[in-house]
């Protein structure tokens, strides 16, 4: 199959279009790209069940007590800092089981709701308002990302912002190496095009740091 025949049995899980054509293939999974919206993704049938998928997440070995892991982080913290006042209230979507990004904003005197749907189901999250949402490393695992991400930024004061933290592709990206997409968990892949799709869906700006950050204002 060449990169530009369509493929009309699935639908962007982001903009809903058909119109997605063959990006890669290898033996593990099929990834599609959208003419829309841009995104790159695993369609249904490659990705894991929900049992193995948090099996992967309890590998992870991220703490509050690795300083290359705050470094990381330190990516979106403070591009968030330089945007976010006195007294605002944080939600850090998809904590993961060692939360940390919350922990350097509380270090600084932020208070920051947690969830994460393996390791901190507080669903009642959902029915408040914040000033700083932060995903990091997150939307690469979401099978519904428009449904995800349409809900933070409902949950977004006026003046709010939203930080997403993924590895973006671009031109710089050879995907057939690129071990971002090695790990099975990983089914969408966004790009800086991607990113401003949203932004125009959305009505607002949208702010990148970096080629793994971006900042959506409301």
């Amino acid at each position: 199959m060449n990169k530009s025949q369509q493929i009309v049995t699935h639908t962007c899980p982001l903009c809903y279009s058909h119109s997605l054509s063959s990006y890669y293939q290898n033996k593990y999974a099929e990834y599609l790209q959208c003419s829309q919206c841009d995104l790159v993704s695993v369609p249904v049938q490659f990705h894991l069940s929900a049992v193995d998928e948090k099996l992967r997440y309890d590998t992870h070995e991220n703490n509050p007590e690795n300083a290359g892991y705050r470094a990381f982080l330190s990516q979106v913290f403070e591009p968030v800092i330089a945007q976010i006042g006195k007294g605002d209230k944080g939600l850090d979507f998809g904590c993961g089981p060692g939360p940390t990004l919350s922990l350097m904003f509380e270090e600084v005197g932020y208070s920051v709701d947690l969830f994460d749907k393996f390791y901190a189901n507080n669903l009642e999250v959902f029915e408040r308002q914040y000033d700083f949402i932060t995903a990091t490393e997150v939307v690469e695992h979401l099978r519904e990302p428009r449904v995800e991400m349409d809900r933070l930024l409902g949950m977004l004061k006026q003046g709010g912002v939203l930080a997403v933290m993924t590895q973006m592709i671009s031109e710089k990206v050879d995907f057939a190496s690129w071990y971002y997409k090695n790990d099975p968990t990983h089914i969408c892949f966004f790009s800086k095009k991607t990113m401003y799709y949203l932004a125009k869906q959305w009505g607002i700006k949208v702010t990148f740091f970096g080629d793994n950050v971006a900042l959506f204002m409301a």
